[in-house]
């Protein structure tokens, strides 16, 4: 059959009407796939205009695609290949390498194995597996730090009271708030008996404590827990102490002796908590360790030791009676004698503070009299601390009239009274005030806002002080000569850089002055607390606030000019200064009396004999009525009593130097009067402390008991009180009029000089 259409030609292609089959030889094999090439003699040339016509199968028998023999057409080749999907990747697992930086636990698993393995292949007992059992003391932490310690103090082993005291020591230093004796019992009685093991170290005797009669009668040595051990003292100086090497000492006693010093410290720390002294008070046992303490030979071995024991008693005798015949006030009295300060002040703190928490009336008795006189004589020694430490001692010592009369007949009362005067003003500081509205005699006027109090005008003299500066130097020593730091004060900007260039432009163009801007800026770094400010209002006001004027200028080394009262013939005021009685009165002979000076350089006074002047200083009447004018002369020394006396007999005039105002019983007026308090030391309630408060009650004790001592009381006997105080009168009331802090106190000191003066020796 021909597959073609009309037109056909020669060069037509004739397909075959069947396939040829190959054979199945191997060529045949070889070559079934491949596709059958156009004989060679015949060209291919395709009719591209003649339309190509619909192929159409022959009915036929279409040969199987692939026989029994496996053997494929080129069809079925293309058909495979066309269906041909790969197939996806399979994903690749990948296992990291164990090793101890990414598995520790794992490798360290790995690596037992190994181990175990190794030590079964070598015949060893391999070890029991633990996993998932609670071994002994697993799953439970343990007792708390404190609890630790105290029972390891309580085992009596010697390595675990060694890690119980270096851990008792930091924790009383460090936790002393928490750590109370209260809160964990039996602490305070392990302590007490690690620290009584001195006792074999010392006296080679065992110091145990008993807590029933029969324990005692069983150990002679045995200290009584129940009530205290009487007579311990004459028990101590019956033993013979062991001979202590302060160089060479064996590894045993030097442990021993150091875990006794670290129990000692752990008590001395934890009685600085009030709760833990009034509980440690409480136990007999205490007293009885430190008598024992206190009176042990003297050796630098157990220096240490004793101090320890010494601030442990400054903290507990508050709680403890007063009774001159305790052994325990007897064993601190004999630390008076100490050459060491800190030892000397610990005994007398301990001493004075006897009795003090239980409100019991302190008195000391059957002091030696070496030891008041050491008082005495530490009195005069520059040291504050000692001498507070023996105020205290003699403001109990004096309280009893016994006392009293012994140190009249060994010591310098006298003397002692003279010292005690002066630390009335001990560390006083001086306070500038200005007197009471009431003082005065005259109205008061009320006083002026800060930014309108005038300037003070500078002299000369302290102009050319000031001109030695350089900018802005200057300026500063101008600022604090004229005004002074107030938290309320203020001032304007314009008047205070106005009153800055009034004395100094004349010297100008020597002497050129700081900018204002620059003026204005250094009042800061002048005065601490001064800053400029802008005040709201219409207009705004441009203000320094933090200073104030000065009443009265001073030098750069800040002594007081005195300003010249002088009133002119409008009753205006001179207000010039000086800061010396002889050139204020030169200004006042030269300017206001219109005195010139001779070739001699002396005032001549005789030019103006016959003429007639009146003094007017601030308002002085003297000279007022037109018969007492007086003459130059006269009223140029007249002047001189209103100057301060700058003689060497100023003091001894001041005492009888009273105006006639205040002998007609007025009030003498006080504008020109420097009125200087004291303000000696308080504490945080305002109140008086310090050396100046001890003094004045020791003085007190003094004046009250001398009358009643058995050498006041003798017929004909003399006024001791009298004796003692009359030489310091003065200075007491001195103090009483201008140490506003012992206000409360120095009256009764006052009233008790009086009274003993009007008591009547006995018949």
């Amino acid at each position: 059959m021909t597959l073609g259409g009309d037109g056909d030609d020669d060069d037509t292609q004739h397909t075959p009407d069947r396939m040829d089959i190959d054979d199945a030889t191997a060529s045949g094999r070889a070559t079934r796939g491949l596709r059958q090439a156009p004989p060679q003699r015949q060209l291919f040339q395709s009719d591209m205009s003649a339309a190509r016509q619909t192929r159409q199968q022959t009915s036929y028998t279409s040969p199987a695609p692939g026989g029994a023999n496996g053997i494929y057409g080129a069809n079925g080749v293309t058909s495979a290949l066309a269906n041909y999907e790969p197939r996806p990747p399979l994903p690749l697992t990948l296992r990291p390498v164990t090793t101890p930086a990414n598995n520790y636990e794992g490798f360290k698993a790995h690596q037992k194995s190994i181990r175990d393995l190794a030590l079964a292949r070598m015949s060893r007992t391999q070890p029991v597996q633990t996993k998932g059992m609670m071994l002994p003391g697993t799953g439970f932490p343990g007792p708390m730090i404190y609890t630790r310690t105290l029972l390891a103090l309580q085992s009596g082993i010697l390595a675990e009271q060694e890690y119980a005291l270096h851990h008792l020591v930091k924790i009383s230093h460090e936790r002393g708030d928490k750590y109370r004796f209260d809160s964990f019992p039996g602490l305070a009685e392990a302590l007490i008996e690690k620290v009584l093991e001195v006792g074999p170290l010392v006296y080679d005797i065992d110091l145990n404590v008993a807590y029933s009669e029969d324990a005692m009668l069983a150990d002679d040595n045995a200290l009584d827990g129940i009530n205290g051990t009487r007579g311990l003292i004459e028990k101590l100086k019956i033993q013979l102490p062991m001979k202590l090497t302060d160089r060479m000492q064996t590894e045993d006693f030097a442990t021993k002796l150091t875990l006794i010093n670290e129990a000692s410290l752990v008590l001395r720390n934890m009685v600085m908590l009030e709760e833990n002294a009034q509980f440690l008070a409480t136990l007999p046992t205490v007293r009885d360790l430190l008598i024992i303490l206190l009176n042990l030979p003297h050796s630098s071995a157990i220096i240490e030791m004793q101090q320890y024991a010494l601030e442990t008693a400054e903290q507990l005798t508050g709680f403890f009676p007063s009774n001159p015949e305790d052994p325990l006030f007897t064993s601190l009295l004999a630390f008076i004698d100490s050459d060491d300060r800190a030892t000397i002040l610990t005994a007398l703190h301990s001493i004075c503070r006897m009795g003090i928490r239980i409100d019991q009336y302190v008195r000391l008795e059957g002091v030696p009299i070496r030891t008041v006189q050491k008082m005495c004589e530490w009195m005069l020694v520059e040291d504050e601390e000692l001498r507070s430490a023996c105020l205290d001692f003699l403001y109990l010592y004096t309280a009893a009239p016994d006392n009293v009369e012994t140190l009249l007949h060994n010591a310098d009362v006298a003397g002692l009274v003279k010292q005690l005067t002066r630390l009335l003003l001990h560390a006083a500081r001086v306070d500038d005030t200005k007197p009471a509205a009431k003082m005065t005699s005259k109205p008061s006027v009320s006083a002026t806002p800060a930014e309108d109090a005038p300037i003070p005008k500078i002299s000369q003299d302290l102009i050319d002080q000031l001109l030695v500066y350089d900018e802005p130097e200057r300026s500063s020593q101008w600022l604090r000569s004229c005004f002074e730091e107030d938290t309320f004060g203020e001032i304007t900007q314009i008047a205070l850089w106005q009153a800055y260039q009034i004395p100094f432009a004349p010297y100008g163009n020597q002497r050129p002055l700081l900018p204002a801007k620059d003026f204005i800026t250094n009042v800061s770094n002048t005065f601490t607390n001064a800053s400029a400010q802008v005040m709201n209002g219409n207009p705004p006001r441009f203000v320094i606030k933090g200073i104030k004027a000065r009443a009265v200028p001073v030098d750069p080394k800040g002594r007081q000019y005195m300003r010249c009262l002088w009133h002119n013939e409008d009753d205006s005021e001179c207000g010039d200064f000086a800061l010396w009685p002889k050139h204020m009165w030169e200004h006042v002979v030269s300017n206001h009396l219109n005195t010139r000076r001779g070739e001699d350089g002396k005032y001549d006074f005789t030019g103006a004999a016959e003429e007639k002047v009146t003094c007017r200083w601030a308002g002085c009447k003297r000279f007022d009525a037109p018969r007492e004018a007086a003459d130059p002369f006269t009223v140029g020394m007249h002047v001189k009593t209103h100057l301060p006396d700058s003689s060497e007999r100023a003091y001894q005039r001041s005492k009888h130097n009273h105006s006639k105002e205040a002998e007609e019983g007025g009030v003498q007026s006080l504008a020109t009067t420097s009125w200087q308090t004291r303000i000696t030391p308080v504490d945080e309630r305002s109140e008086a402390a310090g050396l100046p408060l001890i003094s004045v009650l020791v003085l007190r004790n003094l004046a009250r008991n001398l009358p009643k001592t058995a050498s006041a009381l003798k017929p004909g006997a003399e006024d001791l009180v009298w004796q003692v105080f009359a030489p310091v009168r003065d200075q007491i009331y001195f103090v009483m009029a201008y140490n506003f802090t012992l206000r409360e106190y120095l009256p009764s000191l006052n009233k008790a000089i009086d009274a003993a003066r009007k008591v009547e020796p006995a018949e």
